[in-house]
């Protein structure tokens, strides 16, 4: 059975206390050890629109929401019971008609009241943003087919309260067309193939191979980048140079995460060799190497082969 845990599951763990945190990690490992051990204690959500929501008893009043089916199961949300229940009440996984990732979508009922129109006395109304594009082209981005109307009534006061209720590659990419930036379109998932290993599912959700990398993904829920890369992140990292490489980009675009992964990337696949990460001076070295020993958890002998260091200390 895959094992997996979605993004919001690690978000909503981070709200908890550290006493209750203790006790979801507990439970956790227990359903990645034995999901189906007698003392789990699943319970059939009646009123989720998806069938395959069931809740799992933490303590007295703490929930896990996960997706239950009869080859994976995915840790989805943790709460307090009510709360819990509510989220699951209003969400859905469900596999994109166009791109053929798996999304976890809000039920477009359940928001109704939230998303309302910004009126000014004696202002102009704001023309909608989007209302000149296909339905084709909008799922080319990723937008659920239950939300298109309401993408194209968008303007400018309303795209960003719409955009929190949009899977992450959806919302991006409207905010990029709102601004004048072309995206590129999703490339559809290969056929045949899992709805999870699609680029844009990869960033939500990751299959947990083992109890210490489960514990990984749960101790740094505010590094989330160390577990869940951006497809365009991950293809850097991961793809087959035929020489030297160049990655460029403004501040805050990702090139330190991508050249920690790269690295880390680069000692598995080849656990002969050693690595090196070099950077121009010994502070960010140093904060390089704390990053990099959190990305690599319980994999000591992988850190024996890494090294990490100034361009001053290596010359």
């Amino acid at each position: 059975m895959n094992f997996r845990i979605a993004d919001t599951f690690t978000d909503s763990l981070a709200k908890l206390t550290g006493e209750e945190q203790k006790a979801v990690k507990t439970t956790a490992f227990d359903l990645q050890l034995n999901p189906a051990s007698p003392g789990m204690s699943f319970h059939k959500l009646d009123n989720a629109r998806d069938k395959n929501f069931w809740s799992v008893r933490v303590s007295s009043d703490l929930r896990m929401i996960v997706h239950k089916t009869y080859d994976s199961l995915l840790l989805c949300y943790v709460d307090h019971h009510d709360k819990a229940y509510q989220w699951a009440e209003r969400r859905k996984l469900e596999t994109h008609p166009s791109t053929g990732a798996a999304q976890l979508v809000e039920v477009r009922e359940s928001v109704q009241e939230i998303i309302i129109p910004v009126y000014v006395e004696a202002a102009e109304p704001k023309p909608p943003l989007f209302a000149h594009m296909s339905d084709d082209n909008l799922l080319s981005y990723g937008v659920p087919a239950d939300w298109l109307a309401d993408v194209r009534r968008a303007d400018e006061d309303s795209l960003l309260g719409l955009a929190d209720h949009l899977p992450a590659e959806a919302a991006e990419a409207l905010l990029d067309l709102a601004t004048g930036v072309t995206p590129q379109p999703v490339q559809p998932a290969a056929a045949g193939g899992s709805p999870f290993d699609h680029p844009d599912a990869r960033r939500r959700f990751r299959v947990m191979s083992d109890v210490e990398e489960l514990e990984r993904a749960l101790d740094y829920p505010w590094e989330k980048w160390t577990i869940f890369l951006h497809p365009a992140q991950r293809q850097l990292v991961e793809r087959d140079y035929g020489g030297p490489v160049r990655v460029s980009g403004s501040a805050g675009t990702g090139k330190t995460i991508v050249a920690l992964h790269r690295a880390v990337f680069l000692a598995r696949a080849n656990p002969a060799s050693r690595v090196l990460l070099t950077t121009f001076s010994e502070p960010l070295a140093n904060a390089l190497r704390t990053k990099l020993f959190r990305l690599i958890g319980n994999e000591p002998r992988l850190g024996e082969r890494l090294d990490v260091h100034s361009m001053d200390a290596i010359g």
